[in-house]
């Protein structure tokens, strides 16, 4: 059975603006952060790239390596690993538009810098992994890009960045929206067609985060085990969502935890992590929780996720087989509602 470990990002303890308010706590040192994720269990740090070298746009390569190499020594200082690098490319004025599907072309070439600035800064925290969450990658007025175009020059920047290091991993996080209005890469079958079309599909593969999946009307569970099936399941964004809203990053399980269950059964059942996969945590803190409890968020995912996996390991399949061969599903969804409840 798998042994799970566990990744947030730095800016899952945030500062609480939102887009209708300012800031409402104090920003926290990364090496603090870093502390404090190792004392309540995880494993690892998530980074965007300048999570880990904010001024990166103003240095020069070996300026950049150099400061990635501080944060890998404060790392290994708490016994934390880096899972990913994930380009930033949607807080940038050169990415209003987009980054790889820009109709600029200099805002591509930004982008793809910045995409081969991640792979540096990931081997100098010591990971083969970046993540691409292809935020602006779509259009917010229809007319305003061509898709077949957009789709191409996607499958363009993860060659480049694939040529650029012959080690470096790529993984496509899907979202349907927000922050544009229609995404070139929606969903996780998206990511597998993109993958495929890339000059070594070996190396890419895709990161499923659970809200992302809610907004596109799918189910997290069914999506986590499509990337299973497929072998390109190398990352998991779990947390929750109440509905086709906005993106929530909620606690995992606090809204949906019959959803949750089967996210990590799914995961559980399919030796997840046996190959060095992390389950990562992107969950928000309220913009309500003051800065002394402002973890609270990671820890309540924490303890629902271990919570949900010992209902997992206690899971009857020999009575699961039962119900199915009697075509009772009536009996089962009632036998897995009282596990949960019980």
């Amino acid at each position: 059975m798998a042994q799970f470990r566990f990744t947030v990002g730095p800016w899952n303890v945030h500062e609480g603006a939102d887009a209708f308010g300012p800031e409402v706590r104090p920003s926290i040192p990364l090496e603090e952060k870093f502390r404090k994720f190792k004392e309540i269990g995880l494993d690892g740090v998530q980074f965007h790239d300048d999570d880990a070298v904010p001024n990166l746009n103003n240095m020069t390569e070996g300026e950049i390596i150099a400061e990635a190499k501080q944060v890998r020594a404060a790392l290994d200082a708490q016994g934390l690993a880096a899972e990913f690098v994930a380009p930033r490319l949607w807080m940038d004025p050169h990415t209003t538009d987009g980054g790889f599907t820009s109709n600029s072309a200099e805002d591509r070439e930004f982008a793809m810098w910045r995409a081969r600035r991640s792979v540096d800064i990931a081997n100098a925290l010591g990971c083969d992994k970046i993540v691409l969450w292809l935020a602006r990658e779509g259009t917010l007025c229809a007319e305003s890009k061509d898709p077949v175009l957009g789709v191409r020059r996607l499958i363009d920047a993860v060659n480049e960045i694939l040529r650029y290091d012959s080690r470096i991993k790529v993984l496509v996080e899907p979202k349907p929206n927000e922050p544009i209005d229609r995404s070139f890469c929606p969903t996780l079958g998206h990511v597998m067609g993109l993958a495929a079309a890339t000059v070594d599909p070996d190396r890419v593969g895709a990161v499923l985060e659970s809200a992302h999946a809610i907004l596109a009307g799918l189910d997290p569970a069914i999506e986590i085990a499509f990337g299973i099936a497929m072998g390109k399941l190398w990352s998991v964004h779990l947390n929750d969502q109440n509905g086709m809203r906005y993106d929530q990053d909620k606690a995992f399980g606090v809204e949906n935890l019959r959803g949750a269950f089967n996210q990590v059964k799914v995961l559980l059942d399919n030796n997840y992590g046996s190959r060095g996969e992390f389950v990562g945590l992107d969950v928000k803190v309220m913009r309500t929780q003051k800065i002394d409890d402002c973890y609270r968020h990671i820890q309540n995912s924490l303890h629902i996720f271990r919570r949900l996996e010992e209902k997992a390991r206690q899971f009857d399949n020999a009575y699961r087989d039962k119900c199915i061969a009697e075509r009772n599903y009536e009996k089962l969804e009632m036998y897995v509602l009282d596990l949960l409840m019980g």
